[in-house]
């Protein structure tokens, strides 16, 4: 059931992050735009995850990531 739901926010956050890319390409909103790349390639991740992995580790180790390219961007 756990992998259900994750598949689902995945597909949920694939779906806002390419919103948020667009939105901020025809906007010029580099920031939004940024978002819905890094949403884009989180939900890739996430769908890709081998069983085997504990899907809280990758979870922590994204948000990690994505908060050092939003300290770089500031």
């Amino acid at each position: 059931m756990k992998d259900l739901k994750d598949k689902l926010k995945g597909a949920k956050d694939k779906i806002e992050g390419k919103v948020n890319e667009t939105a901020g390409k025809i906007t010029g909103n580099e920031q939004l735009e940024l978002k819905g790349k890094l949403q884009n390639k989180k939900a890739d991740i996430i769908n890709r995850i081998d069983p085997e992995q504990s899907v809280e580790k990758v979870k922590e180790k994204i948000a990690g990531k994505i908060n050092d390219i939003l300290d770089k961007k500031k």
